[in-house]
């Protein structure tokens, strides 16, 4: 009997665990598969004393596509994409994402969970919700943590493409790609204690929304995910078709 390959690989590089998103076939996307193994390599790096900090990165040519609506429990999403954000925001290790290629929906709010974020020039962004019938309705919670309201306003609501410099602009990502290996170099050289209280202060403010404000997102979620306008958008987007809303 053969082992699946993992959706999630690890590596301990000089005290920085990286983690990447290893499911191409479906532009790794937020599977119930996926969320587990994540969730677990989180939980693993969060109790090995060698591991500072964690980089999270993707293989292919996107970082994350949001939920994947190939499945039958697409709806339960919104609900495990919820306990994934506190995870990480509640995790005592900051988490770096790494992204040199598309992030859309649901992985802008992985994104935005993870305490700093580079992007290089291969990096495009755009919330693509509404023009599904739905909303980023739990992705928002970190997104408006950390960026500009008013761009968000206007890429939730037009799903328009955006580039890493406008991601940066906006502050939903730190620092260009070029700037990792320095971001890293000063997260080794910060103590443990000093990395978990400097990331309790800035993550605090995030895990409150969360917390407050996430089940009653999940629940949104999961009655737009249900509703008939995403079961169209959904099965035109699949079927590489425009919807019928589309002017």
């Amino acid at each position: 009997m053969t082992t699946a390959a993992p959706l999630v690989r690890r590596r301990l590089e000089r005290g920085i665990a990286v983690l990447t998103l290893d499911s191409p076939h479906n532009r790794n996307a937020l599977s119930t598969g996926l969320l587990k193994e994540l969730t677990d390599a989180l939980d693993e790096a969060a109790e090995d004393r060698e591991v500072r900090a964690l980089v999270l990165t993707h293989e292919g040519s996107t970082f994350c596509s949001g939920a994947d609506l190939t499945e039958g429990r697409v709806r339960k999403g919104p609900r495990q994409l919820v306990a994934l954000l506190k995870r990480i925001a509640a995790l005592p290790k900051p988490v770096v994402a790494r992204v040199d290629g598309h992030v859309r929906a649901g992985g802008l709010g992985l994104l935005a969970a993870c305490d700093i974020a580079v992007a290089g020039a291969k990096a495009t962004f755009a919330f693509t919700e509404s023009r599904l019938g739905l909303a980023p309705a739990v992705a928002s919670v970190p997104v408006l943590a950390r960026g500009d309201r008013r761009a968000a306003a206007r890429y939730f609501l037009t799903g328009e493409t955006f580039t890493a410099a406008e991601a940066v602009r906006i502050g939903l990502v730190s620092a260009p790609l070029e700037e990792l290996d320095g971001i890293l170099d000063g997260l080794r050289a910060a103590s443990p204690q000093g990395l978990a209280a400097a990331k309790e202060l800035t993550a605090q403010p995030l895990m409150e929304r969360l917390a407050n404000e996430g089940p009653l997102l999940a629940r949104r979620s999961a009655r737009l995910f249900g509703s008939a306008d995403a079961a169209e958008g959904m099965r035109a987007f699949l079927e590489r078709r425009d919807p019928p809303w589309a002017l």
